[in-house]
């Protein structure tokens, strides 16, 4: 039962798209505060430059700021997490050549060698 669920969260796109959206709707939030900030300092805006504390310039650097915390807090304790229990329980293939390339390789020299008559490489 634990196997399955475990299996299930480390499959990777449960974690990507949990990432993709807490990433998204705070850098959309950046750019909200800065279309804000930009808008108003048209010339035809009438609004004063800079007091608006919700179009100010210093809403859109609060805005960064709270964006990189974010990353860095989903980065830490979300993905290098994840990328250190999926090594662990689901281990990446050795380098090296695939083992249907080796296969399909082996297949080809051998039929080479059949037309030929020569002895196969040894690999």
């Amino acid at each position: 039962m634990l196997g399955g669920f475990k299996n299930f969260i480390l499959r990777g796109n449960l974690i990507d798209l949990a990432v993709a959206v807490i990433i998204g709707a705070s850098f959309a939030a950046v750019v909200t505060t800065f279309t804000n900030w930009l808008t108003k300092q048209l010339p035809d805006s009438t609004s004063e430059y800079f007091t608006n504390a919700e179009n100010s310039f210093g809403a859109f650097i609060n805005a960064v700021i709270s964006f990189v915390i974010l990353a860095a807090i989903v980065y830490f304790f979300i993905v290098m997490p994840y990328t250190k229990a999926k090594e662990r329980y689901f281990p990446s293939a050795p380098p090296g050549t695939p083992e249907d390339i080796q296969l399909l390789q082996e297949i080809r020299d051998l039929l080479a060698a059949q037309q030929g008559g020569q002895r196969p490489p040894t690999v």
